[in-house]
């Protein structure tokens, strides 16, 4: 049953692409990036027809040498050929270094448009898409596709430029040499243009499939190393292993299929190519004993007919690296497609002093394709208050979070800051007025000083040292081995679990806004950690409108308003107090973290004052009725 758990989830592949895109639109679509470096790419293609006229007056020498330099035995005119070949090759050394350096500087400029676009558009796209995906697929989006494209446009574009100047420029003139043989020549190409025609599709189908289990290895070395603990804390090394092998091989597979249509195919071409020579040589050989022409044009036309031939292998095997551009490129411009979920409105309002009042009116709200979590929910926050949400378990507490921040947007009715909408709100001016601190702590790699000052990018020394010492996180800094230029390690590893919510709560104090949105950050932590950060959330809800996910009832007693919920609904609200002498469901939830006491409002003000180690948030702003 472990073998085939393995199995499926080695073949599930949850981010294959929906729709599939034709190579002429993802063509124009690459052009349309490389055209904003015209003058690079102009450049070249000037520097590439030099090249292409050059090599057609090489076979012209051959011809000369043949028909009259040895007939006329003239000994004199060899030094000045030998002469002349070496210049033509100096010239087409110096010219081949310049259409290599700008067809580089073309190709890396157009991959630096489409990885900063590629890049500044997943930072536009909303939570909810960053949910479904996964993040190893992103990664192989972002890093490999984009190489795969980059292999195109910096080398192999600037050969079939190259290429496709020299054959013009042969066929002009073996037209004009010997119309005969060209058209004989001209019955195989068609047959060659066919055949890349439709192995073109067969490639593409294979280096989709290539492209996407590249992915799913992605993801799987992206789990492994992000849940490495859980792995060996359950001893699961080996089944690990099982699941990587099977994704390796299904890449390996995949890549080997690939292998295959391309191995038929080249053998195809050379076949061919072939045919054109035995066309040549004979039919030329044929016109030379009748007298037609000389053997120093047949011995051109053969130089000319390889010259072609090389270009026609050259191009099949391009054909190879461009199949692979145009997958990578369809799965890059399908995240550039990916239309936010939250939208920004051309006319978006920039708050420029924020009170901090926040209501929710008739608010429902589902995530993508799932059963409703929010429904008809109504509260309102005063400024300054500090509201907390309590309940169970998907009860939709942090759903109301993360649409206070508008991570998401409701799905029915609104929700105001201050009067205003918060749809019409521009996201960055929204967010430059909210601070958030998530249970699960996200700190970035880097020093102590640069997670602090990630809340204020400019801030001063003194400031983020007033910062970590208002969340008690200065004494523990100091005491790291380089003090505030530690390097924490990814995710903040290196600290435990309270050093990293202090230091959470320090850059949401640097940031210093006006409403702040927690999600529990105590319910994982020791006493003493827990003592220090309630002292650090004292300071943090000072002054600051608050909304509060608690797990912890002890950590909400004295929040202004406690509101329960239950199923996406609003079932109780009061003061710690006034919930406990209703004897409902907040009375039931409490009993349960604190069995051993009463739940009679008589005794508990008491007892709990006694349990509660959180020095109190006064306030004297009244309690408000639901809407």
């Amino acid at each position: 049953m472990k073998a085939d758990l393995v199995i499926k989830l080695a073949k599930d592949n949850p981010n294959k692409l929906k729709s599939k895109t034709s190579a002429t639109q993802l063509s124009r679509r690459l052009l349309s990036y490389g055209w904003r470096n015209k003058y690079s790419f102009l450049a070249a293609l000037l520097v590439i027809f030099l090249l292409s006229v050059i090599q057609v007056f090489i076979p012209q020498i051959t011809r000369y040498v043949i028909d009259e330099i040895i007939p006329a035995k003239n000994f004199n005119a060899l030094p000045w050929v030998a002469a002349t070949i070496v210049a033509i090759s100096l010239v087409a050394g110096i010219l081949n270094y310049l259409r290599s350096y700008l067809m580089s500087l073309f190709g890396h400029q157009t991959l630096d448009h489409i990885r900063n676009d590629l890049y500044k558009h997943i930072q536009k796209l909303s939570i909810g898409f960053f949910d479904s995906q996964r993040t190893g697929d992103l990664m192989s989006r972002l890093a490999q596709d984009v190489n795969q494209i980059g292999n195109l446009v910096t080398t192999d574009i600037s050969v079939v430029f190259a290429d496709i100047f020299t054959c013009i420029a042969i066929a002009g003139y073996l037209l004009t040499a010997d119309w005969q043989i060209t058209l004989l020549l001209l019955v195989v190409w068609p047959l060659i243009i066919y055949l890349n025609r439709i192995f073109a599709k067969f490639l593409r189908g294979a280096y989709r499939d290539v492209q996407q289990q590249a992915a799913a290895v992605n993801n799987q070395l992206q789990d492994t190393i992000t849940n490495i603990n859980v792995i060996k804390s359950f001893g699961n090394e080996q089944y690990e292993i099982d699941r990587f092998s099977e994704q390796s091989r299904n890449y390996m597979e995949a890549n080997l299929r690939a292998v295959r249509l391309w191995s038929i195919f080249f053998p195809i071409i050379d076949v061919i190519n072939n045919l054109s020579n035995v066309i040549v040589l004979v039919f030329g050989a044929w016109e030379v004993m009748v007298g037609r022409i000389t053997v120093g044009e047949l011995a051109a036309f053969l130089g000319y007919i390889n010259l072609i031939n090389q270009p026609i292998k050259r191009f099949t095997k391009v054909l190879n690296v461009l199949q692979m551009a145009l997958v990578a490129a369809e799965r890059v411009f399908e995240i550039m497609d990916t239309e936010p979920e939250v939208v920004e409105k051309e006319n978006a309002v920039t708050l420029t002093e924020v009170k901090g009042g926040m209501k929710f009116e008739h608010v429902e709200f589902a995530y993508k394709n799932g059963e409703p979590v929010l429904h008809d929910f109504n509260l309102e926050i005063k400024p300054g208050m500090t509201v907390a949400l309590v309940g169970s378990s998907g009860a939709g507490k942090s759903t109301v979070a993360k649409l206070a921040a508008r991570f998401y947007d409701p799905t029915k009715g609104r929700i105001l800051l201050d009067e205003c909408e918060l749809q019409d709100i521009s996201q960055e001016s929204l967010r430059e007025h909210m601070g958030i601190v998530s249970q699960e702590t996200l700190l970035l790699y880097g020093s102590v000083r640069d997670n602090i000052a990630y809340g204020k990018l400019d801030a001063t020394e003194e400031e983020i040292i007033a910062a970590a010492k208002a969340a008690n996180a200065h004494d523990f800094i100091i005491s790291l081995s380089d003090g505030y230029d530690t390097i924490i390690g990814e995710r903040g590893m290196r600290l435990s679990g309270g050093q990293r919510q202090r230091l959470a709560i320090a850059r949401v104090l640097l940031k210093n806004p006006r409403f702040v949105v927690l999600d529990e950050a105590t319910s994982a932590l020791d006493t003493e950690s827990e003592r220090l950060i309630q002292q650090s959330l004292e300071t943090l809800f000072k002054d600051r409108t608050s909304l509060a996910i608690a797990h912890r009832l002890s950590t909400i007693q004295n929040a202004d308003l406690i509101v329960v919920m239950e199923q996406g609904r609003i079932v109780e609200t009061g003061t710690h107090a006034e919930l406990l002498a209703k004897r409902g469901r907040y009375a039931q939830l409490h009993a349960l973290q604190f069995p051993q006491k009463e739940s009679a409002p008589e005794s508990t003000e008491v007892e709990e004052e006694k349990l509660d180690i959180r020095p109190k948030i006064k306030t004297k702003i009244p309690v408000p009725e639901l809407i």
